[in-house]
């Protein structure tokens, strides 16, 4: 099609069609699941608006890229760094617990994986793209410099070649080459013990039996099976509260005292950051059923759970995952019973 002479919804379909991975780029470049989507917006706008300036002198795809990135990098230059609670202070013992909320824009945001990954039959290509936006590495892009990131995710996670990155940032391949060169120095010094472990996809078989246990544990509020499930260096955080644990003991501790309305919750899988998760609903004493109270992220390694990471902002993220905000018991024991 000659440009200039895409109809409406012509031109309106082919941006679509790039909508997930511009999500997943600028996701991981903002660390932000409502500031991604807004990010592609805007450059949809752009785009849609500037359509008959575009010469086809690259592609269509390339061309949406250099749009989203100087989108991102506008909003980068508030130089504000998403991070996870582990990243602004120190674990907390039980005894000296206290939650305190910090604003929203301090947080990493979880995300959907069906808004950022988009559908691929190559099976390399998919691990890739599901490790780049797991809560870790995340994490640790949110440390480098705003051109230093975009360099990284579209050479390490796009597989873009060096001159089409200098091509988009209008540099050369030389500097495109030392900020791969620093970015990678740096998150190699970030590496977390347990960092790269793998989650399969799919889960295999001893994964998902781990999940089950931990249903099991968590919806029956048993403390001793679910200390046989964490391992012995378990991390767990509540954004938006600063307070994160660490050692089974604490987080046991923290779910029976302070945490302790959530026993008899109903557990609903959800996939997030490419890792398994859940939605976590906890009985509603005014309403009967359960009440949303935190989309769970859980990390795993070695046959152990060693990231249990609760976003607790519900009203914010249950709509996000499409998640009902109110489950009947009488349906959920028809499902549990399935």
């Amino acid at each position: 099609m000659a440009n200039g002479t895409a109809t409406s919804t012509d031109l309106d379909t082919r941006l679509e069609a790039h909508r997930t991975e511009l999500t997943g780029y600028c996701y991981r470049m903002l660390g932000s699941s409502f500031e991604a989507e807004d990010a592609v917006q805007d450059t949809m706008v752009r785009a849609w608006r500037s359509y008959d300036k575009f010469e086809g002198r690259s592609s269509l795809r390339s061309w949406l890229y250099r749009i989203a990135t100087n989108v991102c990098l506008d909003m980068l230059t508030a130089g504000n760094k998403r991070a996870r609670p582990m990243d602004l202070t120190e674990s907390t013992p039980l005894a000296r617990a206290a939650l305190s909320p910090r604003p929203d824009n301090t947080w990493l945001e979880p995300m959907p994986d069906a808004r950022v990954l988009p559908t691929t039959h190559d099976p390399a290509e998919a691990a890739v793209a599901k490790e780049s936006v797991r809560l870790a590495f995340m994490a640790a892009l949110q440390q480098l410099p705003a051109k230093q990131r975009a360099v990284l995710i579209l050479r390490e996670v796009l597989a873009w070649k060096a001159s089409e990155v200098a091509e988009l940032l209008d540099t050369s391949v030389a500097s495109v080459n030392s900020a791969l060169q620093r970015a990678r120095a740096t998150l190699a010094e970030r590496q977390e013990p347990g960092a790269d472990a793998a989650v399969s996809d799919p889960l295999d078989e001893d994964q998902k039996k781990l999940l089950d246990r931990y249903v099991a544990a968590f919806e029956g509020y048993d403390m001793a099976a679910l200390t046989a499930l964490l391992h012995e260096d378990a991390v767990m955080t509540m954004p938006p509260f600063d307070l994160w644990l660490t050692c089974t003991r604490d987080i046991t501790g923290f779910m029976t005292t302070l945490g302790a309305p959530c026993a008899g919750s109903r557990l609903v899988p959800v996939q997030v950051n490419g890792l398994p998760g859940f939605a976590q609903y906890k009985p509603d004493p005014d309403n009967g059923g359960f009440m949303p109270w935190a989309v769970q992220v859980l990390e795993l390694s070695d046959g152990r759970i060693t990231g249990f990471h609760c976003f607790l902002d519900t009203q914010r993220w249950f709509p996000l995952f499409d998640l009902p905000l109110h489950l009947e018991a009488e349906t959920d024991q028809v499902e549990q019973g399935a």
